[in-house]
């Protein structure tokens, strides 16, 4: 047996095992418990080694925040957990376990559960009045056809004056890795427009060949006034799998729609993974 396995699950046993949350507590709560289940099937790595071993691209402290429950994780934090464990771990294959684990994030994203308002009394000088049931009606029908407005005319893109120009790039096309190994792309790009870059990302929008290497699904851009420089990078781990990796991200917003549909070609690296 592996005297490593061993050493780890010794210092588990000795440390103070992370309590698993109440799924009944929040949607955030079940999420993290979600997380918990995974990381025991996995036979519960330490957090150090979903870094070190598994190749999950986030800090020991942000994966234990996401497995407590007390916050929402980002995705990519909770992509990372879930990717090093269900894929790397227990063979799950990659696009079932992001669709997967993209839907509970998203649920608990947006799941909501106020507080419900007090019974308000009604005043003797003023009683209630009802509203009627058609005016109810309406304004649900008005509220749907401003959504459906609001979908059919999206804002213009590309944003007149919106532009950007990548000045600089690291490891160049053709570079070669070794299997599990790290390494980091990174791209100078200057805002040559007029509008400034506010809440933006890089989001994955393609991958090619055979080597299963990993990479950040998106990542912030961060605030860029025109005129300006931003060095954008993407950790990659390149995996088990020899042959090609090649991945092309493009910006978006938070929704994910892009900023430069058609005038510009993705940012992506080239790589070959040997042996």
């Amino acid at each position: 047996m592996d005297g490593s396995v061993i050493g780890d699950d010794v210092a588990r046993k000795r440390g103070r095992k992370q309590q698993r949350p109440d799924p009944q507590e929040s949607p955030v709560a079940e999420f993290a418990w979600r997380l918990c289940e995974l990381k025991e099937a996995a036979g519960d790595p330490s957090y150090d080694r979903m870094r070190t071993e598994f190749g999950a691209m986030a800090s020991k402290s942000a994966l234990s925040a996401a497995a407590r429950g007390k916050d929402l994780p980002s995705w990519e934090t909770a992509w990372e957990f879930a990717r090093c464990l269900a894929v790397g771990v227990l063979g799950q294959d990659e696009d079932a376990v992001r669709r997967e684990w993209s839907l509970r994030w998203e649920a608990a994203r947006t799941a909501k559960d106020p507080e419900p308002d007090p019974p308000q009394e009604p005043s003797p000088a003023a009683p209630q009045a009802r509203r009627p049931k058609w005016l109810v009606a309406a304004v649900v029908v008005v509220l749907v056809v401003a959504g459906a407005v609001w979908w059919a005319w999206p804002e213009e893109r590309p944003i007149p004056g919106d532009a950007s120009l990548m000045l600089s790039e690291t490891v160049p096309d053709g570079t070669e890795f070794a299997t599990r190994q790290n390494f980091v792309k990174t791209w100078e790009v200057r805002n040559v427009g007029r509008e400034p870059w506010e809440g933006r990302y890089l989001a994955q929008v393609f991958r090619e060949g055979d080597a299963a290497c990993a990479a950040p699904q998106r990542v912030s851009v961060g605030d860029v006034e025109p005129g300006s420089t931003v060095v954008l990078a993407v950790p990659v781990f390149t995996g088990e799998e020899t042959g090609r990796c090649k991945i092309g991200w493009k910006m978006v917003d938070e929704d994910g729609r892009q900023y430069f549909p058609e005038d510009l070609r993705p940012v992506f690296f080239d790589i070959q993974v040997l042996p």
